[in-house]
């Protein structure tokens, strides 16, 4: 009995390719870094952002905030301590949408914005867990490494 593929050729020769895991790592990143680098060009926006969202004192949230979005980003981007990169983005993700996505407290069509954006967030923060997850297999499996 031969056994049966479920990744068709061409799909298993993409998720193959040296760079894919390169450039995936950037695309779950690219808008922290962006927003890091963003925020810290434009501090008092940062800080006027965290005085919105109600945290005090809103300098001390903007640095956390520019800290974690730039230092999870690259720590992802450079393979290095991936656990703790994705640690940092998925918890900061869960606590934006928290923060800034309550739906259960509106209604209308701002409701349903807010429901999206907060689920949105609930699955970036799923992506970092697979990040570290995928980045962990890796480091065990050094030999398959360029397969997943």
């Amino acid at each position: 009995m031969t056994p049966q593929r479920d990744t068709p050729a061409f799909v298993d020769t993409i998720l193959g390719w040296p760079g894919l895991w390169f450039l995936a790592r950037l695309a779950l990143v690219g808008a922290y870094l962006l927003g890091g680098a963003v925020k810290l060009g434009d501090w008092p926006g940062a800080v006027a952002e965290q005085a919105h969202f109600g945290l005090h004192p809103p300098a001390l949230w903007a640095a956390l905030t520019i800290a974690v979005e730039l230092v999870g980003s690259l720590l992802i981007l450079l393979d290095r301590a991936v656990w703790l990169g994705a640690g940092m983005l998925g918890v900061f993700t869960v606590l934006a949408a928290v923060i800034a996505n309550g739906f259960w407290t509106m209604a209308g069509p701002e409701r349903f914005m807010a429901t999206n954006a907060f689920f949105e967030h609930l699955g970036l923060a799923g992506g970092f867990v697979l990040v570290a997850l995928l980045s962990s297999l890796r480091r065990r499996h050094p030999a398959s490494a360029d397969r997943f």
